[in-house]
């Protein structure tokens, strides 16, 4: 088998599934006040710290959710609460994951202006024009660290110090997703107050991820309950979830600059074979993108239909991002591709799994593929 659909989530390590049978064991509900609940805080406590690490930040400034999604919206939604009763503003990419893109038309239906920043024709945020779209009135800028289609990587940190710099009073928040792990990250750096990060996407569990939120930042919930997570998101923690979340974390964390080679030299091999393919079209440039993931589209050619094609030959990539379920790109039509480009579109990503055979046999399923489907219409 070869899997090379990362970005839409990746193969649990054995350190993580280790993890969850360890802590599945230890069932104490980590409030308790007797042992058993101490043990589970512990575990609680020791993957805050390895995520923190990767962050280079304060474990206590780590709170766990449900998710990516759950992040997001609680950002969105929390900041909205918070800081958005004297200030009316939201400025988002339009390159966002759908959690950001649709939390933000809801907040608009509710009644406050948001502005969409659409990428250049290479999928990349442009600085000024973000910043040009940030004023006095906002009060939250959100921009992704790493496109989760086609593997652009924003100038997050440019454009986040640029906007504190300008207004230091709007919150500023990172989608981190696609780039935890992969690239280095530090939390004050960024220039980010808010930064998500999620397991499954690391070799964790699907069910857990991450939201950092730094010093002095209120973040009004979504959830009330008994106020677990400094009470940013109450409920009782999963506790085998975020202590497998934390094995990740602790495994790739140390590997994160082999691992980076590594789909350096894939990402080469596969751009090199599909450049010799006269029918088909890269839509991931080669500059300012995470070798992690690989866009492109075979023009005549349903993505879903090369993506079954694949399938049969026990391949499995992406028609898009895995969230959107066959619909249109919205990120690869704010890059003013053609619709007959967008229709076509398949991405590819790789993880510190990922091998040279694998970039191998999918090259040679997709000009076997083209052959056989083209011979169809």
């Amino acid at each position: 088998m070869v899997y090379l659909d990362n970005a839409a989530t990746t193969k649990p390590c054995e350190e993580a599934l280790s993890a969850v049978m360890t802590a599945a064991e230890m069932y104490g509900n980590p409030s308790s006040l007797h042992k058993m609940g101490i043990d589970a805080e512990k575990l609680v406590i020791d993957a805050r710290k390895a995520v923190a690490a990767a962050l280079v930040c304060p474990p206590e400034c780590i709170t766990f959710t449900s998710g990516a999604t759950e992040a997001n919206n609680t950002v969105l939604f929390g900041i909205a609460k918070t800081y958005g009763r004297r200030l009316n503003k939201i400025v988002v990419s339009a390159a966002e994951h759908s959690s950001i893109i649709e939390s933000a038309k809801q907040l608009e239906r509710n009644g406050f202006e948001v502005v969409f920043v659409p990428p250049g024709r290479d999928g990349v945020i442009d600085e000024q024009a973000f910043v040009d779209a940030v004023d006095s009135n906002t009060f939250l800028a959100s921009c992704m660290l790493v496109n989760n289609e086609t593997g652009a990587i924003m100038p997050v940190k440019k454009i986040f110090t640029h906007i504190k710099r300008l207004f230091p009073d709007c919150m500023t928040h990172c989608d981190a997703v696609q780039g935890f792990l992969k690239l280095p990250i530090k939390a004050a750096d960024f220039a980010a107050d808010l930064i998500t990060v999620s397991a499954h996407k690391v070799h964790g569990l699907k069910g857990v991820g991450a939201l950092y939120v730094r010093k002095g930042i209120r973040l009004t919930p979504l959830l009330y309950g008994g106020g677990q997570e400094k009470g940013v998101r109450p409920g009782t923690e999963s506790v085998p979830l975020i202590y497998a979340f934390g094995a990740a974390v602790r495994k790739l964390h140390p590997e994160m600059k082999t691992a980076y080679s590594n789909a350096e030299e894939l990402n080469r091999r596969l751009r090199t074979k599909l450049s010799e393919l006269s029918f088909v079209t890269i839509n991931s440039n080669a500059d300012n993108f995470s070798p992690y993931i690989l866009n492109f589209s075979v023009p005549g050619i349903r993505s879903e239909t090369l993506l079954h094609f694949l399938e049969s030959r026990d391949i499995y990539v992406s028609s898009g991002s895995a969230c959107s379920k066959g619909a249109k790109s919205p990120v690869l039509s704010a890059m003013g591709l053609s619709d007959k480009l967008i229709d076509s579109a398949i991405r590819i990503s790789f993880s510190s799994m990922s091998s040279n055979g694998d970039v191998e046999r999918l090259a040679t399923a997709i000009q076997e593929g083209y052959m056989t489907l083209a011979k169809v219409r």
